[in-house]
């Protein structure tokens, strides 16, 4: 096999990790005998690991192949020039040979930068060329780059984005976006999230919304839990706020959207969390400790439920669903002005926000319709699974805020939850509160830092 031959194989495996969204190197690692030995690409996101390079992956399966770490009278190719880590590897595994493509002009390590190749005082010498297809090589990586920079994160041909401007100058919205589409449940579709505070505070408050509402109803209790040195992470639900809005009413599921908030926490590394939630926000949040028992040390729920199925849902929610199917298009902001008077009409058009024009309003459309309320309904078994967690085996501390004033999900709701949480006590019930129970957050945050704050 030709070096050209060679270099067109690691090629399509830089094309490979292009696809997957990595920056494009890949390799290829050919045995003594001139046979295709081992190959790889690049996968540092995907593996959350900064040695995961081409080169690294090819010369790991190759040793295991061979049952060896001494890869002698084996040649390694690859499209990008190695770095000194690379190069360093190489030179352990007694490589005859390494051939590259495009040079590397800020951490090239085979002349552009430094060239450990050269270095006499090592025990080992391998033979290094490069400029094989360096122009294809350097062709892949400059047009990964540029898309990168001309739109990091394109809109799917089935989503809708709503614009910056719509968001500019939000009442007691300070805070800079965070997005993330590689996540692999968005499959490209961005979301967004707030995360506020240094990543090793002793709480994490992961704040969950409902609907029609989205990260904007916990603005008063971020600034609190930020003030006491804690970290708080909010994140848009896909179709809700800054994130990315699908055009289809059936793109939205119960497991799906539990997926996407799964992976977050996971992406995110978070630990010592409380659990903040309130509407769809529990619906879904109430399912996830029980995959990371770990990782929570708290429960803050407000006006919610767990739809198992087997169980009738309450009246006001059949009435607020009826409505939304009748009335698909409803003012969100008149919502919000009707059930929290101490509200101005600018923070209430803020929930209008993120909704444009009817085409971004498919999960406002859609969700009422799929809170589970049959036994085999989508996220019905899941939640019969995280009502026994909850009842069982839940051992963090837990707090409950009722609306009093609430028509979908009052007390009688709340206190059949907090019977099934195991250590919950009696509910905080707040006399003027409606259902969006945030809206009344510097108190509740007041309370809630007095309440679980470590000693």
């Amino acid at each position: 096999m030709t070096d050209k031959q060679a270099m067109r194989l690691a090629l399509a495996q830089a094309q490979a990790a292009a696809d997957a969204g990595e920056v494009p190197v890949g390799a290829v690692l050919l045995g003594p005998d001139g046979a295709v030995l081992a190959t790889g690409r690049n996968a540092p996101i995907a593996g959350r690991d900064p040695t995961a390079h081409a080169e690294i992956a090819a010369l790991r399966v190759a040793a295991q192949k061979l049952g060896n770490y001494r890869l002698d009278g084996c040649t390694l190719y690859v499209t990008l020039e190695p770095c000194t880590m690379c190069a360093g590897a190489m030179l352990h595994a007694r490589l005859a040979r390494v051939v590259f493509g495009a040079a590397d002009p800020k951490t090239g390590a085979a002349g552009s930068v430094v060239n450990l190749f050269s270095e006499t005082a090592l025990n080992h010498q391998t033979q290094v060329q490069g400029g094989v297809l360096a122009d294809e090589c350097g062709a892949l990586l400059r047009q990964f780059f540029k898309e990168r920079r001309v739109n990091p994160s394109p809109v799917r041909d089935d989503a809708l984005r709503t614009p910056d401007s719509a968001f500019a100058n939000l009442p007691g919205y300070p805070w800079a976006p965070h997005y993330v589409s590689d996540l692999p449940a968005l499959d490209g579709l961005r979301l967004h999230y707030l995360d506020e505070g240094p990543p090793e505070a002793p709480i994490t408050w992961l704040c969950l919304h409902g609907n029609p509402a989205w990260g904007y109803l916990y603005r008063h209790m971020i600034a609190p839990f930020v003030a006491a040195g804690h970290r708080v992470v909010t994140p848009d639900l896909i179709g809700f706020g800054k994130s990315d809005k699908p055009k289809k009413d059936h793109f939205h599921t119960f497991g799906w959207h539990r997926q996407v908030l799964l992976e977050l926490v996971e992406r995110l590394g978070l630990r010592n969390v409380v659990l903040v939630v309130q509407d769809w926000g529990g619906l879904l949040g109430l399912t996830l400790p029980m995959a990371a028992p770990q990782r929570y040390r708290g429960l803050l729920v407000m006006n919610t439920l767990l739809a198992t199925g087997d169980q009738p849902l309450s009246a006001g929610f059949i009435a607020w669903r009826a409505m939304c199917a009748q009335k698909p298009d409803f003012d969100i902001a008149r919502l919000f002005a009707r059930g929290n008077p101490q509200m101005s009409a600018t923070e209430c058009a803020a929930y209008m926000a993120p909704f444009p024009d009817a085409g971004h309003r498919a999960a406002t459309r859609v969700f009422p319709a799929i809170v589970p309320e049959r036994p085999d309904d989508d996220g019905a078994a899941i939640s019969r699974q995280a009502q026994q967690f909850w009842q069982n085996d839940w051992h963090g501390q837990s707090l409950m805020v009722v609306g009093a004033q609430d028509p979908v999900l009052g007390e009688p709701v709340m206190r059949t939850l907090q019977a099934g949480i195991r250590g919950c006590p009696e509910p905080w019930v707040l006399p003027e509160a409606g259902h969006f129970v945030p809206e009344h957050g510097a108190q509740i945050a007041q309370r809630a830092l007095a309440y679980f704050s470590p000693g």
